[in-house]
């Protein structure tokens, strides 16, 4: 049977993951990574709802930083979504409440929403398409459903679900009692006596959650509706308007609506989830061999056992390890214990607090062009690697403190140098003196690949003065 209103995915896009440091940072964090397969969380979650039969084309919501990334990746698999804009992070019951009053727009008022976290793995797809199905019907009965998941251990990392009597609807149960995180002797009781995961994922008339929150949270609902009538649209994102969303009060949407309402059913999710909220949670649903070692990248272990290595570059090469995880990028290492993967986001902020840059940035940065990487910095100079996507085009601009030598390696490159415009080919480079206004773009139909050497007294990514930009950057 399938739901009488239509089903919009909402996917939530805009978290940082530190916990998954070196390889999820600030600049790009783990959704828009390919931790396990060859597509990212994000694009794994846009897949899980691709069934046109049950679901409409999805809604995303990310921060300002990620919408290329989002609206990019979302292309990449041939899909059409609608990217909505935090202005601000104000934690997931603001951010639901403005998808659903988008979704009413865009599906009508009598619309079911999904809600999706982009960063959580779900290794069973057809049970998880099952599973919404039945959610959709007890929703469509007037329900707010939450997804609980049948545990298979007695896990200390995530919240628990008591389910009570059924609703009415077949496979739908009431919620009575979201729990916190237990310690390890709470957690095993809690198997023992029927409780699921609660994986943080709803299925929801869009009217009926509104309804409900505006009964809890006048104020909160209050500001995303004005934050949504106030939208506007900007390179085909809707953009909420930043001064209302941010007056809302921060709260997730469990302590705003779910522990609060009556209207609260759970179905049971017989699929394998993870939220990937460690390394540690990670290792749990990746393949391991016969020594219990699970690797990624270039790695090679002897008389180790029960060892996670994760490379996204450098070879990792161990001898005698047992019980440890390590990861390796290109300018980070991390190593720890297996079981202290939780203290991952404590050493985030240490790093942070010592001025790393590492701890935020990675070393290839991501722009709505292309990207930029490192090769090579000392003092007075800063040697790059820069790439840009076809019909890509840098800002028009100057520096005020630097000049630039470019080596194009492969493409063609078109260059903007004070009002005049000319193509340098591959084996060929231009300077750009101190102060010129200038522009890089690719005109090509394939990438535009070239070495940028700067020169000069201060080299930071501040000195820029933009004047014209496609991208509509500040």
């Amino acid at each position: 049977m399938l739901s009488p209103a239509p089903v919009v995915p909402v996917i939530l896009a805009g978290g940082s993951g530190t916990r998954l440091w070196p390889v999820s940072r600030d600049s790009l964090p783990k959704q828009f990574q390919a931790l396990i397969g060859d597509h990212t969380l994000y694009q794994d979650t846009l897949r899980r709802v691709s069934d046109r039969t049950l679901f409409a084309p999805p809604i995303v919501l990310t921060h300002e930083d990620f919408r290329f990334f989002a609206r990019r990746q979302a292309s990449d698999l041939g899909m059409d979504v609608t990217v909505a804009l935090e202005p601000t992070r104000r934690d997931s019951g603001p951010a639901l409440l403005a998808a659903a009053m988008i979704a009413q727009r865009l599906a009508g008022e009598s619309c079911l929403v999904l809600a999706l976290a982009a960063d959580h793995i779900v290794l069973d797809e057809q049970l998880f398409v099952d599973a919404c199905r039945t959610a959709a019907i007890a929703a469509s009965d007037g329900r707010i459903v939450t997804f609980g998941i049948t545990p298979t251990e007695p896990s200390t990392a995530y919240g628990y679900i008591r389910p009570g009597g059924e609703t009415g609807q077949p496979d739908a149960r009431v919620v009575d009692a979201f729990v916190e995180k237990p310690d390890q002797k709470t957690a095993t009781g809690y198997l023992a006596d029927g409780y699921l995961w609660n994986s943080g994922n709803f299925l929801f008339p869009a009217g009926l959650l509104i309804e409900e929150a505006e009964r809890f949270e006048p104020e909160i609902v209050a500001s995303v509706r004005e934050a949504v009538e106030l939208a506007v649209e900007d390179l085909g994102f809707i953009r909420l308007d930043a001064r209302a969303f941010a007056s809302s009060p921060a709260k997730s949407i469990d302590y705003a609506v779910m522990e609060r309402t009556s209207r609260a059913a759970v179905v049971e999710g017989r699929f394998r989830w993870s939220d990937i909220g460690s390394w540690d949670a990670l290792r749990g649903v990746s393949e391991s061999d016969a020594s219990g070692n699970v690797t990624h990248g270039p790695v090679t272990l002897l008389d180790s056992h029960n060892t996670f290595v994760h490379s996204d570059g450098p070879l990792v090469a161990a001898v005698g390890l047992d019980d440890v995880s390590v990861v390796a990028t290109e300018d980070a290492v991390l190593v720890m214990p297996a079981h202290r993967s939780q203290d991952v986001k404590a050493l985030v902020a240490k790093l942070k607090s010592d001025g790393h840059n590492a701890a935020s940035e990675h070393l290839k940065a991501h722009r709505p062009w292309g990207t930029y990487q490192t090769i090579c910095r000392g003092e007075r100079f800063h040697v790059k690697k820069i790439v840009v996507e076809p019909g890509g085009r840098l800002s028009l601009q100057k520096h005020y403190h630097r000049a630039e030598h470019w080596v194009v390696v492969k493409g063609t490159a078109e260059v903007t140098l004070d009002g005049k415009v000319f193509e340098v080919r591959e084996n060929e480079s231009t300077y750009l003196p101190l102060g010129g206004v200038h522009r890089l773009a690719n005109p090509g139909k394939i990438p535009l690949e070239l070495i940028e050497v700067q020169t000069g007294s201060y080299l930071g990514e501040d000195d820029i003065v933009r004047i014209e930009d496609v991208y509509n950057r500040s």
